[in-house]
């Protein structure tokens, strides 16, 4: 299980782990079990970059923090949120649109999404109160959405490092997962189910889109998957905290 830990921080986040971990299907497979709490930490060094700087100035506070979330992935989903919106949005039959995603270039809808999607955090993190409970778990409900299509929705291709997460079956680990991750938000409020279903909701949706587009997933689709649920699952914590 440590190697499993280890090599998700290894591939999911910046989080410097210097130790070389063996590529094999039992830490592979541990690796996307630990995905949502991988999500969680980072969400928990951006809320407290927050709370440091929040009593200074508010708007640099936001800033710091999704500065912070962004570093600490490498900006590796955002990658992949641009690659999908620049391949989804070409109106091409599959081969093409598998090559659209491929390319390193960045086109005008792609440009377009990731400043809207950027500028949409901020704005959420900048107008909840106290970011740091509702960041931790919308990163850690990002990953746990993307663990579960992981694991059970099949791969555009047959190749690549997310045709390879598939093939080591963490089905019954990832369900595990949910079942811990659920009870604990239970005994938390049982008002963060929301954004967690909302999470899952559109997750999806997602990958109903990518079926239809590409007929499976990608590695550029999950990591567009946890920018957009990222959003969505902030969004419910916004609304929670204006509604109840």
């Amino acid at each position: 299980m440590i190697r499993g830990l280890i090599l998700s921080f290894q591939f999911f986040s910046r989080i410097p782990i210097n130790k070389p971990i063996e590529f094999q299907e039992k830490n592979i497979r541990y690796s996307v079990f630990f995905m949502p709490l991988v999500g969680a930490l980072i969400g928990l060094a951006g809320g407290v970059i927050n709370h440091i700087f929040y009593p200074y100035n508010e708007l640099m506070a936001s800033f710091l923090t999704l500065l912070t979330v962004i570093a600490l992935t490498g900006g590796l989903h955002l990658d992949g949120l641009s690659d999908t919106i620049d391949g989804f949005m070409s109106g091409r039959d599959r081969e093409r649109t598998l090559e659209i995603m491929k390319d390193s270039r960045i086109g005008a809808f792609a440009a377009m999404g990731l400043v809207l999607s950027i500028l949409f955090k901020f704005i959420l993190i900048y107008s909840i109160s106290d970011i740091l409970l509702p960041l931790i778990l919308s990163l850690a409900n990002s990953r746990l959405v993307v663990s579960r299509l992981i694991a059970f929705k099949k791969n555009a291709k047959q190749e690549g490092l997310g045709d390879l997460f598939h093939r080591s079956k963490p089905g019954k680990l990832v369900n595990a997962a949910s079942l811990i991750y659920v009870f604990i938000l239970v005994l938390v409020n049982f008002k963060y189910l929301i954004p967690l279903a909302a999470s899952f909701f559109l997750g999806e949706y997602i990958s109903h889109v990518s079926y239809k587009k590409i007929g499976g997933l990608t590695g550029d689709v999950s990591g567009a998957t946890i920018e957009l649920t990222e959003l969505v699952s902030l969004l419910g914590f916004f609304l929670i905290e204006q509604l109840f």
